[in-house]
């Protein structure tokens, strides 16, 4: 870890983005994922995985083939970036995302812009079948909006190169979103989408929206209502979803030269979208809150069990060092006591000096004493036993040292506590201002 002094962010009103909320998405971005402090290189450093907040929310468009999907979204960044027609053009997955410069981008460069989907590398063939197209538009919210174009769904012989059904519920689950689209014309029940829809209610049921798609092609009211009818019974009649109430908005692409008396909630559509900009930008800010007391939690436990580690390590430490020192001193006070009792008291003194002749005298003296008390044929299996005691008071300075619990460094140490102290008073402030950002942005706004 690096002990260099964590720096500041750049302030968000210095930011070169156009909208409030993108800029708050992209800042709560940028603090997870800066090199030098973001906070997901300091939760790694800590064993805790974070993946950073996405900036855009994902809106999943499935359906039956020619059900609209693809018009919905060209119409909605107002440029023709998907192919559309009655064929099943969308074979594949493709992602569509604004950016600065317009690309095309195949699988793995796919997965690569969007980490939180490689998990779709476990759907064999889905990669071959999947696609970026970024868009330079900034019509309506789409700098703010991923939308997945999924393959056109039919019931039959038709066969898909990978498990479509399984895909399209993954994706489901990792969307925002969730817009499945009914074409009036013939392909209205289809069975494939309506097994799909059933399965992703089970985890997703407040992500799905229902829409009656090219409404103005239903021919007149009575046929439109007949035909919604039909949809909402079928979808009644499924288990999952029969104890559900539906809406379904008639939503059509505006085509000046073919006016309609069919009512248009297309605009209901983009409402929903930014309703659920608003409620991502609340969502990150407040996940924000959390994994930064996620973090500063994880690291008060470390240093405060760093602490006890150390206090119990001079425990520890102690036992080893007696039982270490008894095990040597006392054979070498055995033996020590021996040569000594060879020598005459004014031998030692000579040797050892007077002081030191009556310390040694006294020790050896309670030795020799207790051998002399040791019955003759007992004493080899005291020097036995008192051998393999010393070994074990050996063996337990060896235990007891191996025990010792691992310590951080200083530098950890320091780097933990700049870390505590970036996160509470750079990242937690960051939050606290942008949240108050965004709520004078939102009063502004309603003229609240």
């Amino acid at each position: 870890m690096s002990g260099r002094k964590p720096r500041s962010v750049a302030n968000p009103l210095e930011s070169a983005i156009t909208t409030p909320s993108e800029r708050i998405l992209k800042e709560c971005h940028n603090l997870y994922v800066d090199s030098e402090n973001g906070l997901v290189k300091i939760a790694s450093s800590l064993g805790i995985r974070l993946l950073p907040p996405r900036k855009k929310i994902i809106v999943m468009i499935m359906g039956n083939h020619s059900a609209g999907k693809s018009s919905f979204i060209n119409w909605y960044v107002e440029e023709h970036i998907q192919k559309t027609g009655v064929a099943i053009e969308t074979q594949g997955f493709t992602f569509i995302t604004s950016g600065r410069k317009r690309e095309s981008l195949t699988g793995n460069a796919t997965l690569h812009l969007y980490p939180h989907f490689r998990p779709l590398l476990e759907f064999k063939g889905v990669t071959d079948y999947l696609s970026a197209e970024i868009s330079t538009s900034k019509q309506k919210k789409f700098s703010l909006v991923t939308f997945v174009d999924t393959p056109g769904l039919v019931d039959g012989d038709m066969i898909y190169p990978f498990d479509v059904n399984s895909a399209i519920t993954w994706l489901g689950e990792q969307a925002d979103l969730i817009f499945v689209f009914f074409d009036p014309m013939g392909q209205a029940l289809c069975k494939r989408t309506l097994n799909i829809v059933e399965k992703l209610s089970q985890k997703c049921a407040d992500k799905l929206l229902f829409y009656l798609s090219k409404a103005d092609e239903a021919g007149k009211e009575t046929d439109r209502q007949r035909v919604m009818m039909q949809i909402v019974q079928e979808l009644c009649r499924r288990p999952g979803l029969n104890k559900c109430g539906f809406e379904m908005p008639t939503i059509y692409i505006p085509n000046p030269q073919k006016p309609s008396r069919c009512v248009n909630q297309i605009d209901g559509v983009c409402q929903t979208i930014e309703k659920t900009i608003n409620q991502a930008v609340q969502k990150t800010l407040n996940q924000l809150e959390k994994d930064s007391d996620l973090i500063c939690s994880t690291i008060s436990s470390r240093l405060e069990q760093d602490r006890a580690d150390v206090a119990c390590n001079k425990s520890i430490r102690l036992h080893s060092f007696l039982c270490g020192a008894l095990g040597v001193f006392l054979p070498l006070l055995f033996i020590l006591s021996f040569i000594v009792s060879t020598l005459s008291k004014e031998q030692l003194e000579e040797l050892l000096g007077e002081g030191a002749t009556r310390t040694i005298t006294i020790f050896t003296g309670i030795v020799m004493y207790l051998w002399d008390w040791i019955p003759e044929d007992g004493q080899v299996v005291f020097v036995i036993i008192f051998g393999a005691f010393c070994y074990l008071l050996l063996f337990l300075a060896k235990y007891f040292a191996g025990r010792r619990n691992k310590t951080l460094t200083k530098k950890e140490k320091r780097t933990m506590t700049e870390y505590n102290d970036y996160i509470q008073d750079i990242v937690k402030t960051k939050k606290s201002k942008l949240y108050e950002w965004y709520l004078q942005q939102c009063a502004a706004e309603y003229d609240l």
